[in-house]
């Protein structure tokens, strides 16, 4: 059973230069013989350029984009093309969960990338791979599961990414194998005036575990706008375990566009945690969808924006089987003139008794012309159920600033702390310390 959708989301066709990502068959030819596709995903990538031209631009009238503007989105003026330098920032290379990496993959769109380690996966039938190598060695198992989560049909966006992608990681575990140590990979993309497109897709199969961490980063670029379209598509078989860590940090001069969506199956489990300082523009549908018995998933976000960033989550809990469990809990603070948008659903499908759903989003307001809009849903379709949800937006409170002021502290420090505490909630659901230093080093650099 598919959850069915919510909300009517009309659209309205945006400025036509907007919608410039033109190319032709013979373009989407060449991009496929690039890396030695077969037949069948050259069928996709067109397939998927033709619903991507025939989609209108979503405007103020599809309700899933009403609180988000796309005018200024960066397209005739931007190209696909890799940056000049590709330097990475070597802070995002250190290990997020745990001392050691299992393996490193340093993905950097038009350019080779790079593994490091992760030589004894293999002798399992783990895979870690970039686009290039999945395509070349393990074509079957894209085939099996690519694009089987996210569709063209599922946004204009989705069937650009889908189109035009050809870079990414593909992690594959088979049944019952379990990966001691952390897979990490990085999208670096620095750049100006140009746009990429990225896919990540992860598979357990039963019985399997895996803590995964994969990061989208850039530098700001002073000069020029650009564009990033994303897929990530999660796949948690009967009895498997993932923990999946997600960073977005990208320079605050990135269009940022993606669709994610994660599956767990009978008795499974997923973690994902979700971490985002970065972009210009920040558009993000997450979706988790509990399709077998006793499944459970738990999703934990942090978000700090500052200056005129813009970041809207668009989240929704699927239960489509009795005694699934799920809990979101998004905090974020705001400085500047920065906005940001939360819409979650929680949706129950007919039959899925026993489930027990739990959303919150807490807002912390730190300047005057901050703003931040919360819009919690329900939409419960059985009986015997459990689901709650509640959303805050608040301003910090001059009490306690006012106590610690009193014990000598200067204000700034003084509403650091504070600050703090409001993420302790967040910082004491994530269990990998690396994780939690990263998320409080974007709240200094935030609050300077």
């Amino acid at each position: 059973m598919s959850p069915r959708t919510v909300v009517t989301r009309a659209r309205e066709a945006a400025p036509a230069e907007v919608d410039s990502f033109q190319i032709d068959e013979q373009a989407m030819r060449a991009l496929s013989a690039a890396h030695h596709e077969p037949a069948w995903l050259l069928e996709r990538r067109l397939q998927a350029m033709q619903a991507y031209r025939s989609t209108p631009m979503p405007g103020p009238k599809d309700e899933a984009w009403r609180r988000t503007d796309l005018h200024g989105l960066p397209g005739g003026a931007v190209a696909l093309q890799p940056a000049d330098d590709v330097r990475i920032d070597r802070d995002l290379l250190r290990p997020l969960a745990g001392d050691a990496h299992g393996a490193l993959l340093t993905l950097n769109p038009g350019r080779p990338s790079q593994l490091q380690g992760g030589e004894e996966l293999a002798h399992d039938g783990v895979i870690f791979a970039d686009w290039a190598t999945a395509v070349r060695d393990h074509s079957t198992v894209l085939e099996k599961h690519l694009g089987k989560m996210i569709t063209p049909a599922d946004g204009k966006f989705a069937a650009l990414a889908t189109a035009l992608a050809a870079d990414g990681a593909i992690v594959f575990v088979p049944a019952g194998v379990a990966v001691e140590q952390p897979l990490h990979s990085i999208l670096w993309a620095p750049g100006a005036r140009t746009a990429f497109f990225s896919r990540v897709l992860v598979v357990l199969e039963r019985g399997a575990s895996l803590t995964y961490v994969h990061e989208a980063a850039s530098p700001t670029e002073p000069e020029g706008q650009a564009m990033h379209a994303g897929l990530v598509e999660i796949v948690v078989g009967d009895e498997a375990r993932l923990t999946f860590v997600e960073l977005q940090s990208w320079g605050q001069h990135v269009w940022n566009i993606t669709h994610e969506r994660a599956r767990v199956d009978r008795g499974g489990k997923l973690d994902w945690i979700f971490g985002a300082v970065g972009s210009h523009l920040t558009k993000n549908f997450t979706e988790l969808t509990l399709a077998g018995e006793g499944s459970e998933g738990r999703m934990s976000g942090f978000y700090f924006a500052d200056g005129v960033q813009h970041l809207d989550h668009d989240t929704q809990q699927n239960h489509l089987a009795p005694h699934t469990t799920s809990d979101l809990l998004f905090k974020g603070a705001l400085v500047g003139k920065s906005r940001s948008v939360w819409q979650g659903m929680i949706y129950v499908a007919p039959g899925a008794e026993k489930t027990d759903g739990y959303q919150a989003n807490r807002n912390l307001i730190l300047s005057k012309q901050a703003r931040a809009d919360s819009i919690p849903g329900l939409e419960i379709l059985a009986d015997d159920v459990r689901c709650t949800h509640g959303a805050t937006v608040g301003q910090l409170d001059e009490e306690p600033i006012f106590y610690l002021m009193s014990r000598g502290l200067p204000r700034a420090m003084a509403e650091r702390l504070v600050v703090n505490g409001f993420f302790t909630p967040i910082m004491d659901r994530i269990p990998f310390e690396g994780v939690r230093e990263r998320f409080q080093h974007m709240i200094n650099e935030k609050m300077t």
